[in-house]
């Protein structure tokens, strides 16, 4: 089955609102075995609407479209609908108890208009609405079918979920489902880790690779096409292991969600290691992104913010005269933060940062100049001299990003 998404709401066109709608709709219906070939977005615009139902006709076998259920004037979506496939509007019964008891509970006078959120098309299937008043609907036609959906995600989303989805299943049922895997990437860039792959994407079948590019790390999606998970893990599994030969060497960890801050925290929690920082160019980023992680606490005591060369010296200890001869965007004062916070933290692990994020230079280095150092319990200080482009911000984020790398590789050496 060939799914389409039409989005509709001029608020989206004018960059509004984020239609995030696609994005679960696309994966929710991925799920289940049914592929997504085109999202789209038009406003609230009979014509255009019609123009690309239309269009939508002659190339999809399932069509959602999701908002334009409410009470005012644009909102226009069932109309549309309605009279597209030829049948009237009618008001189900089920959704004008739930309106008055709304209207009811709140002691208010429901005005009219309220009464088009209960519409539905004749002879579709009902979707009713737990979060919100706007019913959707499930119009089965001769050649194509249609789901009506309500705009905000919080009535969107479990509608899709509790309703359309069970009725999907019984209606299309399928026996194939698709079932992915991400795979994330730090310190190789998009166009590199193609190029590694380029024989197996190009040769791609089943299971499928699509790589994205994230701020400072790129993810690669697997999916596999099976009758049952057991032949999709087994698939996924042998692609898997082929795409980490190749470049294994960068892989950090799995899902949309599974950050590398949080591979890093894991880790040693696991390992019961325990880390802090100095930071000068990042100004407590670093220790920041360790803080959204919740039990953080158990493996980050503390750690330092230093900008200046005073509180170098003051907060850390470092020798003025050192920081005088080599400068702070050095080597050696990235080493020298780190030690003195691994000294005085007492943790296992200390990383430091110190560069020019920009826009000037600095110290006649240019900006994206930055010096990591790792310092370790009972093993050598690692430094790592970068070059990172783009804005302050990005700069800023970058460093934070490259920090967390060096622990968790370092944590893995110590196995």
């Amino acid at each position: 089955m060939r799914a389409e998404i039409i989005a509709v709401g001029t608020e989206l066109l004018l960059g509004q609102v984020v239609n995030t709608n696609a994005t679960f709709l696309s994966e929710k219906l991925a799920d289940m075995g049914i592929e997504v070939y085109f999202h789209t977005v038009v406003g609230d615009n009979p014509q255009r609407l019609e123009e690309l139902l239309q269009l939508a006709d002659t190339r999809s076998d399932l069509i959602i479209l999701g908002g334009g259920l409410g009470p005012t004037d644009d909102d226009l979506t069932k109309n549309v609908l309605a009279d597209h496939v030829g049948v009237p509007l009618v008001q189900n019964q089920a959704g004008l108890e739930a309106l008055n008891d709304f209207f009811a509970q709140r002691q208010s006078v429901m005005t009219p208009n309220n009464l088009r959120q209960i519409e539905t098309l004749k002879d579709g299937i009902p979707l009713p609405n737990r979060t919100g008043l706007a019913i959707g609907c499930l119009y089965k036609g001769e050649k194509n079918n249609y789901i009506l959906l309500p705009g905000p995600p919080s009535e969107l989303k479990p509608m899709f979920l509790e309703q359309a989805r069970p009725l999907l299943e019984k209606e299309f049922p399928t026996t194939e489902k698709l079932t992915s895997r991400v795979l994330r990437f730090f310190g190789i860039g998009e166009s590199k880790l193609v190029t590694d792959l380029a024989e197996m994407i190009e040769h791609q079948s089943n299971p499928t690779i699509a790589p994205y590019a994230k701020p400072n790390e790129v993810t690669l999606r697997i999916t596999a096409k099976t009758e049952d998970e057991i032949s999709a893990n087994a698939l996924l599994d042998q692609t898997e292991a082929e795409i980490l030969a190749k470049v294994g060497e960068f892989f950090y960890g799995y899902g949309e969600e599974n950050s590398l801050v949080e591979v890093v925290v894991d880790l040693l929690k696991d390992k019961g290691l325990s880390i802090t920082a100095a930071e000068s160019l990042t100004a407590g980023e670093f220790q920041a992104t360790l803080g959204t992680i919740p039990g953080v606490s158990e493996v980050f005591p503390g750690g330092f913010v230093t900008y200046s060369e005073t509180t170098k010296a003051s907060f850390l200890g470092i020798d003025p005269a050192l920081l005088e001869r080599v400068g702070v965007v050095s080597e050696e004062c990235a080493k020298e933060m780190a030690e003195a916070a691994l000294r005085l933290a007492d943790t296992d692990f200390a990383v430091s940062f110190t560069g020019v994020a920009g826009p000037d230079e600095l110290e006649g280095k240019p900006k994206g100049t930055v010096y990591i150092a790792l310092a370790q319990k009972d093993d050598e200080t690692l430094v790592s001299e970068n070059h990172f482009s783009r804005d302050r911000s990005y700069v800023r984020h970058s460093s934070v990003m490259k920090g967390l790398d060096m622990v968790r590789r370092a944590i893995l050496n110590k196995n």
